[in-house]
């Protein structure tokens, strides 16, 4: 049938997940960072997630679609809080808890080294994952950014003060997650004004393409920016 639905434009959504907060119907989901239209019969068609887009993402269209099921609606609303009453856990707004965007204002901790048997944390945002964080966020604006494969920070000893230090961190890991993370590096590149990009990755071969996807991902941007890439050993040194 045609009907009135709504309609999300990724190249504007910031991931700030207020309209999966909004829409009570769960029609809407964060998907890799990115507010997906994810059950067409469970969007009334309302508008209800609109005015909680800070973007202007999200707009109304008619096109086919299914019809508003408000049976399954309801009968989902049930499950989540039955769920919910089952384990506290499940409890969740705006998508998944883990990859609801934070920055962190470490202020006086920045500049102040580190005390034996204190390390300070630096990391700088939330999410972190490559996968979860935003394409264009706030933290990312001037920011220096690091590009890091998720063992690097079990295998060098002192992640945080040499490389994390004053930079906006985002990790992953090209075997485990199967992705390519070329095309959301880009956009983060590209659309934000990122100062530096370093790169620090492990000698094991799999950790090649993330190496190949900032590269890349450098190169699409169109922007000259200064890069470099470290590489660490399994027995956590720094490799020439």
């Amino acid at each position: 049938m045609i009907r009135k639905i709504i309609h999300i434009d990724e190249e504007k959504c910031n991931g700030c997940g207020m309209c999966a907060e909004a829409c009570h119907e769960g029609a809407i989901e964060m998907v890799n960072g990115k507010a997906k239209l994810v059950r067409e019969n469970f969007c009334d068609g309302f508008g209800d997630c609109l005015p909680g887009c800070p973007t202007g993402a999200i707009t109304f269209e008619e096109r086919e679609a299914p019809a508003y099921d408000e049976a399954a609606v309801k009968a989902s609303k049930t499950e989540k809080t039955e769920g919910k009453s089952m384990n506290d856990v499940h409890e969740h707004l705006g998508g998944c808890p883990g990859s609801r965007m934070m920055q962190f204002e470490h202020h006086d901790e920045e500049q102040a080294p580190v005390i034996a048997g204190k390390p300070v944390s630096r990391l700088a945002q939330w999410p972190c994952q490559i996968k979860l964080v935003p394409t264009k966020a706030p933290f990312f604006d001037g920011a220096k950014l690091l590009i890091a494969a998720d063992c690097t920070a079990y295998a060098y000893a002192n992640m945080h003060e040499e490389f994390m230090r004053g930079k906006v961190t985002i990790i992953g890991c090209p075997k485990l997650d199967a992705v390519d993370y070329t095309d959301k590096l880009t956009e983060i590149i590209r659309d934000n004004d990122i100062k530096s990009v370093t790169i620090v990755r492990m000698e094991a071969p799999c950790c090649g393409g993330l190496q190949r996807a900032a590269q890349q991902a450098l190169q699409a941007s169109g922007k000259f920016i200064p890069w470099q890439v470290v590489t660490i050993s399994r027995d956590g040194r720094i490799l020439d």
